[in-house]
């Protein structure tokens, strides 16, 4: 069976990125092998980092061990090899033989011939006051096997611009749907103004990452974000597709006809099945 990549449609080619790594329903969150097996099928996968004590990330979502791990306490309060040494938990929170990934040893298993499609999404939960010289230096030395594979992301563009600053030829993203941007978004209506703003804090983000709820309010607004954001010559991401039920495929074809160059999702099999119908 070909992977979940991409859907080809009448607007053109929409990607499927993998989020969290997952490749279909059921998949737990960051399990290397998958990451591996998407990368190395030339799929755009997400990850989610967060720094660790010592200097580095860890390819997890919270900012505790808890939920994720066999582990407890504060992420930034374990060593590299603490946190190797640790267990994923599945969605159910069983505990599993799978270890938790850090980013110096993911990229490293990257390293070598990927094609050139595949592109790693480094999605970023601090913000710049929050990361260290050493996890800067700790982040450019983990990527440079593996550099023009990476975009690094997040809703601090400060945090975003640092690190590629510190590894130049990663690509980058912004997202400016954080920070209560959404909720004066949906009080105002003003979609020309959020277009510009994110624009300005964006710097040279090559992709913007847009909660597709936004994009639909937008539509239903007469508002193009998707057009607004290509004429300035960017990418545009809408997450996050959840299960896939006949709801979510409709949202997934409406964006698709909206040209939205890529949708995040929990299940990619399943909505390039579903589409293909």
């Amino acid at each position: 069976m070909a992977e979940p990549l991409f859907i080809d449609h009448a607007k053109g080619r929409t990607w499927l990125k993998w989020h969290r790594g997952r490749r279909q329903a059921g998949d737990m969150e960051f399990a290397p092998a998958r990451i591996l097996q998407g990368m190395r099928a030339g799929a755009r996968v997400e990850v989610d980092l967060v720094r660790h004590a010592g200097g580095g990330f860890a390819v997890l979502h919270d900012e505790t061990l808890d939920r994720g791990t066999d582990g407890t306490g504060r992420v930034d309060q374990a060593s590299a090899d603490q946190i190797r040494a640790l267990r994923r938990r599945d969605d159910a929170g069983g505990v599993t033989d799978v270890g938790v990934a850090l980013l110096g040893d993911l990229c490293a298993a990257l390293a070598g011939s990927l094609p050139d499609t595949a592109l790693l999404q480094l999605d970023m939960k601090e913000n710049a006051d929050q990361i260290g010289d050493d996890d800067v230096a700790a982040f450019a030395a983990a990527v440079q096997p593996v550099a023009r594979h990476i975009i690094v992301s997040g809703g601090d563009a400060a945090m975003v611009a640092r690190l590629q600053a510190a590894a130049p030829a990663v690509m980058t993203g912004y997202d400016p749907c954080h920070f209560g941007a959404l909720t004066r978004l949906r009080e105002s209506r003003d979609y020309a103004g959020f277009v510009a703003q994110a624009l300005a804090d964006a710097g040279q983000a090559q992709m913007i990452y847009l909660d597709y709820h936004a994009v639909l309010q937008a539509d239903y607004d007469r508002f193009d974000l998707i057009a607004a954001f290509g004429a300035a010559g960017r990418r545009v991401d809408a997450y996050t597709l959840q299960a896939v039920t006949p709801q979510t495929v409709a949202i997934a074809r409406h964006l698709m006809a909206l040209g939205v160059d890529q949708i995040t999702t929990d299940d990619p099999l399943g909505l390039w099945a579903a589409c293909q119908a």
